[in-house]
């Protein structure tokens, strides 16, 4: 799942820049970001539950379906208009692909062969996948020896985490190539809606609720081509797509926005540094997923390394006249 704020690339479910809002809150903005770490830190877990029942691509399209209702009455409420024009369609389509269709398969397709606890690790590493792209695709990103230090870190976290001196023994490369595959579109993604999207006139609401809704028809016409109408409907695993959705995609992205708004993207881009670590903990609790010693501190180097690549420099104070 996928964070980003205007100027940094983070992980978590992606969404469009964040503008101020003047209403203020009634619940803590404490309490909503614990709350969001913990909906986002699951999502991993409700993604195995419904691959237990369904097919990754029913997933996904199940997901995307329930997170676009959230947004589209979200929308009603605040009287939201859609954004127009083709050209914005048209890119909203690639967006949509980028930052929702593709990953979220891709993690559904994953966690069929690997742990929930090594998706959520292998999502904390777009802050370093960012970070690489940036310094080439967009020039205001400038390499700094602190920023270049933690993509080796994050490198040396991720050979960790899959055990390279074991000679990868055990491990799934195909699913843990899908994993990693996934946060590497995020980035990818952000790029590329910050060059097409940034000032479309709509607002974020808007944009992204449209960019979710384009992304679920493109599952409504992948899905049928590989997967066949299933013959029953597991409740347990129909509810962990229904909240997945719900609440991981919708309500998540909502409460997103008030944090954003309220204490700036620096202090909301935190959650994601949680999620790993959640998504280990439900993983290992819940699933009863094993857990060797070096997935742990291989995710905690990761996020030393991602957090590295978020710094920038102070800006020099103007010298006294």
């Amino acid at each position: 799942m996928s964070t980003a704020t205007p100027h940094r690339t983070v992980s978590a479910p992606a969404t469009t820049p964040i503008t101020a809002t003047t209403a203020r809150p009634t619940v803590d903005w404490r309490i909503r970001f614990a709350v969001l770490s913990l909906i986002w830190g699951f999502s991993f877990l409700l993604i195995k539950v419904g691959t237990d029942g369904y097919a990754p691509f029913q997933v996904t399209f199940g997901r995307l379906f329930f997170g676009t209702a959230v947004l589209a009455v979200a929308m009603l409420v605040k009287r939201d208009r859609l954004p127009r024009g083709a050209r914005t369609w048209m890119h909203l389509a690639v967006a949509a692909l980028l930052l929702n269709a593709a990953p979220f398969s891709l993690f559904a397709y994953s966690e069929q062969t690997i742990p929930s606890t090594l998706a959520g690790i292998c999502n904390a590493t777009s802050p370093l996948w960012g970070m690489a792209l940036s310094m080439v695709a967009l020039s205001e990103d400038r390499p700094t020896r602190r920023r270049v230090a933690g993509l080796g870190v994050g490198f040396l976290g991720v050979l960790t985490v899959l055990g390279v001196w074991q000679g990868f023994s055990g491990l799934d490369y195909r699913g843990t190539a899908m994993a990693l595959l996934a946060s590497l579109c995020y980035p990818v993604g952000w790029i590329y809606l910050r060059r097409t999207l940034a000032h479309t006139g709509s607002s974020n609401l808007a944009i992204t609720g449209s960019q979710l809704f384009v992304a679920t028809l493109e599952l409504a016409l992948i899905t049928p081509l590989f997967t066949t109408l299933p013959t029953s409907f597991p409740v347990v695993p129909l509810l962990a797509v229904v909240a997945l959705g719900a609440l991981g995609t919708g309500v998540a992205l909502l409460l997103q926005y008030g944090l954003v708004a309220e204490v700036g993207p620096t202090t909301a881009q935190m959650v994601t540094y949680f999620i790993p670590v959640i998504a280990t903990a439900a993983g290992v609790a819940v699933l009863g997923e094993s857990l060797s010693w070096n997935t742990p501190v291989g995710a905690l180097i990761v996020l030393a390394g991602a957090a590295l690549t978020q710094t920038r420099p102070r800006k020099r104070a103007a010298p006294q006249s």
